[in-house]
């Protein structure tokens, strides 16, 4: 494996992004109110057999200068513009928890540019019972009177109790350090997307993966998305929540591993 390299590529339209590993590309993309650095329990693993493509989304991060809208089909067409930057012409894509409604709308949009598809902890439309509707709108009251830090730590007692003090406490940085503003932006198209009638355009090769506990995007999210998107693979991970990269990360990749690689063995991780 080579040593990870890191482009920072200065421009008015283009994503911040760092770059790792080497071999078939691979397209990682971040959860709402996090970065590219979500993905750092995976990179040594993935970098090994890929070249990792790990953006910071518009309005997150070291991209955060890019203005709105902060629509899942602009933040597609960012990673498209990526790729064309990149000369990539097709890759594998792993999208979680929110992520995985942009990588969506990649394939919906720009369906040759994806080979494989991976949805990790994620949803084709997050507002589909009464507690995720009331939720989504009492999320940017909270951001707005809480803040950031606070708000992330609440976040974080309530959804990471199987990671590490130290794993919690990073991930709380993360998301501290986003822009209150932007995030409430961010969250509110969140709330409008809704691939439910589109699935059945997802051609390429796909897994859905989740965690039978999760509780931030539950069980019949994914169930959902299996549904509706033909010849899909369906791997639930028996006792794991929506912390499943940070706490459970071998897991994860146990199953991206062997879908990236085309074997048709995939089973529910129990």
């Amino acid at each position: 494996m080579r040593n990870p390299t890191k482009k920072d590529f200065t421009s008015s339209d283009l994503l911040y992004f760092t770059e790792h590993g080497s071999g078939p590309p691979l397209l990682l993309v971040h959860g709402l109110m996090v970065t590219g650095e979500m993905f750092e329990p995976v990179i040594k693993h993935l970098a090994s057999r890929y070249r990792l493509i790990v953006p910071d989304l518009r309005g997150h991060g070291r991209s955060r200068e890019l203005p709105p809208p902060y629509t899942t089909e602009q933040l597609a067409s960012d990673l498209a513009l990526l790729l064309d930057f990149l000369d990539i012409e097709s890759t594998a894509v792993l999208g979680y928890s929110q992520g995985g409604a942009i990588a969506q709308q990649l394939v919906l949009d720009f369906p040759n540019r994806c080979s494989r598809l991976v949805l990790a902890c994620t949803y084709a439309f997050n507002m589909a019972t009464f507690r995720e509707k009331l939720e989504g709108h009492f999320v940017p009251f909270l951001i707005r009177i809480l803040g950031m830090d606070r708000f992330a730590k609440l976040v974080i007692s309530q959804g990471l109790e199987q990671v590490s003090k130290e794993r919690a406490d990073w991930v709380v940085k993360l998301i501290a350090q986003q822009d209150r503003n932007l995030m409430i932006s961010a969250w509110r198209e969140t709330m409008a997307f809704d691939s439910r009638h589109r699935l059945a355009g997802l051609k390429c090769p796909t897994l859905v993966i989740a965690g039978a506990d999760d509780e931030a995007v539950p069980i019949h999210h994914a169930e959902m998305l299996h549904a509706g998107i033909s010849g899909s693979q369906l791997v639930i991970v028996d006792g794991a929540d929506h912390a499943l990269i940070w706490a459970r990360p071998d897991e994860l990749l146990l199953a991206v591993d062997k879908f990236l690689e085309g074997r048709t063995d995939m089973v529910s991780i129990r």
